[in-house]
């Protein structure tokens, strides 16, 4: 391809240290899955109706299926980081990588068959058929089907972190934002926004006490919603429906951070790729990115009652 803490026994939350930030984008590059990716069956953003040309957005779609659970935008985004769309499709590039979905002809062979409908007899990686329906294929093969571990799979397209984090982000941005929340994740949405600028205070509850920290503002808002939360970050995750990596987020879906057993905080995500959350004891409850170095993964608590 192209050369383009807290733990989860705690009652609070908090933002890893620096120091740690290299370990972390380390393990959670191999381990990790991304959630903001838009899903299989996401409509198109206006974004991506003016970026993409029609028949790439066509064909993108079109291939996705060939891995359960992979969204087009997966696919998108990497002809975009590769070559703009196959814009520019006599590139090659210094590893010998070419066409516009930059294969290495070695790579492309692995996953060139069975020939694509509208593909080149033989299958060639010049051609923008043969070459998306093989990107899909790839990314199947090392961990993107049915979302089981999206990140190493777009790793193994590339690998670097830089270039994992850059495909997933051009991916939110190709997928159209979600609709306002209704339902109980409505409900829990509103209430946090009312606690917007309460302070934060590790093992808080709500203003009697003195404000909230994350797990505590996660759980509070849905209990306004009728649904009972457990109090800390791991025992969340683990008691809500999951969010299959690579569908699109929803407002009212939790998100969480750090590594499998070890989630040490959980924000409350309400779309256009913000959350809102209480960071650490140096701020309030904010709006901010939902894109943190050591995400996750996401849940749904709203599924828990089958209405949003």
């Amino acid at each position: 391809m192209s050369a383009l803490a807290k733990t989860a026994a705690g009652a609070g939350c908090t933002i890893l240290a620096l120091p740690l930030l290299v370990a972390v984008i380390a393990a959670t590059l191999l381990s990790g899955s991304m959630a903001g990716s838009g899903g299989a069956s996401a409509s198109p953003s206006k974004h991506a109706l003016a970026d993409i040309p029609p028949k790439m957005l066509a064909l993108y779609q079109r291939a996705a299926p060939e891995c359960p659970g992979l969204s087009w935008t997966v696919l998108a985004a990497i002809g975009k980081v590769e070559t703009d769309h196959g814009r520019y499709p006599t590139m090659t590039s210094s590893a010998g990588a070419v066409g516009p979905m930059q294969f290495l002809p070695s790579t492309f062979k692995a996953y060139a068959h069975p020939v694509p409908p509208g593909g080149k007899k033989p299958p060639t990686p010049w051609d923008p058929v043969d070459a998306v329906y093989a990107a899909a294929r790839l990314l199947c093969a090392n961990g993107a089907r049915n979302g089981k571990n999206l990140r190493r799979a777009i790793w193994h397209y590339n690998h670097a972190d830089w270039y994992v984090n850059k495909v997933l982000k051009i991916a939110d941005e190709y997928a159209a934002a979600a609709g306002p929340a209704t339902g109980a994740a409505g409900k829990a949405v509103a209430y946090a926004r009312s606690q917007l600028g309460v302070p934060y205070r590790w093992g808080g509850n709500g203003p009697s006490e003195g404000g909230f920290d994350c797990s505590g503002l996660t759980k509070a808002a849905y209990a306004k919603a009728g649904i009972t939360l457990p109090r800390v970050a791991q025992a969340q995750y683990q008691a809500t429906a999951k969010v299959p990596a690579g569908q699109p987020l929803l407002p009212g879906d939790l998100v969480f951070y750090g590594s499998s057993g070890n989630l040490h905080h959980v924000g409350l995500y309400i779309g256009n790729n913000k959350m809102i959350n209480a960071p650490n004891s140096h701020s309030v409850v904010r709006i901010e990115d939902y894109r943190w170095h050591n995400y996750y993964g996401a849940t749904r608590p709203a599924a828990q009652k089958g209405t949003r």
